[in-house]
């Protein structure tokens, strides 16, 4: 019995059966990944790999890798590790789904990088086309997500990425406050990665203002869909328990949304409107967790390209500018543009091209 097995196994060997892989247990290791067909023009992967939750948890998340078909002969392929903005809470919202079902709104941008001939890794975020609820807007999450999938990234045989290739982050609205994050927290928890440049843009930095500004407005689905986001993310907080009959209704609605469903899911209502509990956002235990997802706290470990839009209608050009100033007082090397007379959209048409090239400059 015991010879069967062992020539079975040796005969398993020398066709070339595939050899058991140590199990991921750090962050960015590789799950799983497999190539796919994607509506940009690079070879793509599927990847999941592990990364931390915003609590320090260790966990799954997902994303796709792609890569211009064209070899890189400049040294080390550069690669972005490119962070999207709001796709929902659903996860058919993932932007690896969308991209490869030809419905992914930010292809173009990245198809900017490709055509440089830089490879782009982008994250679906915690929760995001992995089990779970979407930890939407959290950027302890977030950040860690985005560094990951360069670290897993590189990690993909076939893809002939350099564990010590340059990488640069890019995103705009939760994009930018992903790679706000990701600059913020790369030289405590992701030294290993070459990051040389952060191009963030309409950067929800302070929560409890966008919170502010958009109670009762057109899209206030978006500030559910953070409280969610963040009811996820720290269990503790005083949510779900206090949701009234039409919160849930709604809560279980925003969790499957995509962007126009979400940011159209309650137009013009309050959070008190879904709680028998009134300012439950004034709550400690929520001040303290939204005091520790305040963007600006902490020096980027990289140079930053930070712009907004002068009449964002989302996020007001007032926190932009607080977390310039933020930056600015611990020295970080940040580079500051107002687009005028634009909105929220607006302002990634015209800044995100501005952005992709600066980081060129850093590559």
């Amino acid at each position: 019995m015991l010879r069967t097995v062992l020539v079975s196994a040796l005969a398993a060997t020398l066709i070339g059966a595939p050899a058991a892989q140590a199990a991921p247990s750090a962050p960015g290791d590789l799950v799983d990944y497999k190539r796919v067909v994607a509506t940009a023009p690079a070879k793509a992967w599927k990847l999941t790999y592990r990364s931390t939750s915003a609590t320090g948890k260790p966990n799954t998340v997902s994303g796709i890798l792609l890569v211009p078909p064209a070899p890189w002969t400049k040294g080390p392929r550069p690669l972005v590790s490119y962070a999207v903005g709001t796709h929902g809470l659903g996860d058919r919202c993932a932007p690896s789904t969308r991209l490869t079902n030809g419905s992914e709104n930010e292809v173009l941008l990245m198809s900017q990088a490709l055509s440089r001939g830089w490879a782009v890794v982008v994250t679906d975020y915690e929760g995001l086309g992995t089990p779970g609820t979407h930890t939407y807007a959290v950027g302890q999450s977030e950040g860690r997500a985005v560094l990951d999938a360069a670290r897993a990234a590189s990690r993909v045989p076939e893809a002939g990425l350099s564990k010590s290739g340059p990488v640069g982050v890019f995103g705009y609205s939760q994009g930018g406050q992903a790679a706000a994050f990701a600059g913020e927290l790369q030289p405590s928890y992701a030294p290993d990665v070459n990051l040389v440049g952060v191009a963030e843009g309409g950067v929800p930095a302070d929560l409890n203002a966008v919170l502010k500004f958009n109670d009762g407005g057109p899209a206030f689905g978006l500030v559910l869909g953070a409280a969610v986001g963040y009811a996820t993310a720290y269990p503790e907080l005083p949510f779900n328990d206090v949701l009234n009959a039409k919160g849930e209704k709604a809560v279980a609605k925003v969790k499957e949304a995509c962007t126009v469903e979400l940011g159209a899911a309650a137009p013009f209502a309050r959070l008190n409107d879904f709680t028998t509990v009134p300012n439950v956002s004034s709550d400690p235990r929520w001040q303290a967790r939204l005091g520790e997802n305040l963007a600006g706290k902490t020096k980027p470990g990289a140079p930053v390209y930070l712009y907004h839009a002068s009449l964002d209608e989302l996020i007001p050009l007032s926190v932009g500018k607080g977390l310039r100033d933020r930056y600015q007082a611990l020295g970080a090397d940040v580079t500051w543009q107002e687009f005028p007379l634009l909105e929220h959209i607006g302002g990634v048409s015209a800044g995100g091209p501005v952005a992709m090239t600066w980081l060129g400059t850093k590559f």
